[in-house]
């Protein structure tokens, strides 16, 4: 079939675009601690709001997944910008600077509102693209890594939004302009007609290859494969965002112990954040997406979260001097925005892309684990002086991440049609010998 002469595929790219850069509000939320810091706010209450918004966003995406099949794209990303502009709204007009005002207006409804509409780009975009996967996977979310670039200098350095505006009026600006621009990009999330494909695509069920076969999400959470994954990405998001949250406290900190004046630190801590965290976190949406397609996306993940492993107990070393910092803060930030395109890519390689849409928001709840779990350990002991901790731990779980994508293998699809058994899943490990063993034990021979 060719392609639909009313609708080209390439305004797709651009309605992702929009959307994903509003939804990267999330990762500019470290531009306003400092002011919130100033208010009486502990480390810990900026990470506990953070937190909340990152299981917001997870939980929501699990419930946006199975909502998009029966509403439609289109309808699903509009709602998910109306409801994120109405958190911010609502942060805004009580104040914007009561810790229950700004955690349940920004943290849960704006976390709510990101996971309405994040998984909409990403299943259209495979739909449009199943050629390019991971091309199309990280162009539609790098907008998430670079709109984070844009929303912090915004409200800092370029516009000085919070200094001329105050929080309140600065959080209600966002999220007026935070739902116009979902809204308008919502307009190009259509899915392609049934059993469209590009010119000259072979579909994996008729070449060689991962992604013939679509796993339901009971079938997929039958499989060691999944929980393999959940982990990898649980580590690897996790020691991300709680970089995140930390990208400016932790490097004032470091920055003034090193000399810096507090001015000097807080400009250096930022400019690490608003642009080196941040364009690299967008550039390696897309450059971890191409080079999957290119490489395969078990190798990618293997080597993106071992490297990154290195990177974050290097940053321990690295964050008290200038260009060290930004160099640290662009290699955390280039692997970490790895995660967005490969993981989607990844279940849809292993569970069916045509399933992507319900599978992947289970598989993202690893996202929300993470963001709950590490950022909060980040500020408990940032609290209590310990930043070089936090990371060292994170990056040991990243190596324990690696351990687990290195185990991930193609699963059996029949086998996972049948109730999760320790026989089942040895054999979807490929471990014959050890289901002999449990057949045995299970049944002894007189």
């Amino acid at each position: 079939m060719s392609e639909p002469r009313l609708f080209n595929r390439q305004f797709v790219i651009l309605g992702a675009i929009l959307i994903q850069l509003s939804l990267g509000a999330i990762y500019a939320w470290s531009v306003f601690t400092p002011a919130l810091k100033e208010l009486g706010w502990t480390k810990l209450e900026t990470q506990i709001v953070f937190s909340i918004g990152l299981a917001s966003f997870a939980i929501a995406m699990v419930f946006a997944g199975r909502a998009m099949v029966r509403y439609g794209p289109q309808k699903m990303a509009a709602a998910g910008g109306l409801t994120l502009g109405f958190g911010y709204l609502i942060a805004g007009l009580l104040g914007g600077q009561d810790f229950w005002a700004v955690a349940i207006g920004i943290g849960f409804i704006g976390g709510v509102g990101i996971g309405m509409a994040y998984v909409v780009p990403i299943a259209v975009g495979m739909r449009w693209y199943p050629d390019k996967k991971g091309m199309i996977t990280g162009l539609a979310v790098a907008g998430f890594g670079f709109g984070a670039m844009g929303w912090i200098k915004l409200a800092g350095t370029w516009g000085n939004l919070i200094e001329n505006l105050g929080l309140a009026n600065t959080f209600m600006l966002y999220g007026a302009a935070f739902t116009v621009m979902i809204l308008i990009g919502s307009t190009w999330m259509k899915l392609p007609p049934k059993g469209w494909q590009p010119e000259g695509y072979l579909p994996p069920t008729e070449k060689a290859g991962a992604g013939g076969e679509n796993f339901s999400v009971t079938e997929m959470l039958r499989t060691p494969q999944f929980y393999l994954i959940f982990i990898t990405f649980t580590a690897s998001a996790g020691a991300g965002l709680m970089s995140i949250g930390l990208m400016k406290l932790y490097p004032m900190e470091a920055l003034q112990a090193s000399g810096y004046s507090l001015l000097e630190s807080s400009a250096i801590a930022g400019t690490a954040m608003a642009v080196f965290f941040s364009l690299a976190n967008g550039l390696g949406r897309i450059v971890w997406g191409m080079l999957s397609d290119r490489f395969g996306r078990k190798r990618s993940v293997i080597v993106m979260t071992a490297s990154q492993a290195l990177f974050l107990f290097g940053f321990t070393y690295m964050a008290g001097e200038a260009w060290l910092l930004y160099i640290g803060a662009a290699l955390i930030g280039f692997n970490f925005g790895g995660n967005f395109a490969l993981f989607p890519t990844l279940t849809a390689d292993i569970f069916g892309a045509d399933r992507v849409g319900q599978n992947y928001p289970v598989v993202f709840l690893a996202y929300g684990a993470g963001g709950i779990i590490m950022p909060i350990l980040g500020g408990a002991l940032g609290d209590i002086g310990n930043f070089p901790l936090a990371f060292s731990i994170v990056a040991g779980a990243c190596l324990v991440g690696t351990g687990a994508a290195a185990l991930i293998l193609t699963p059996d699809h029949e086998e996972a049609t049948h109730h999760a058994s320790m026989h089942g899943f040895a054999h979807q490990m490929h471990l014959d010998e050890l289901t002999d063993v449990i057949e045995h034990i299970r049944h002894p021979k007189a």
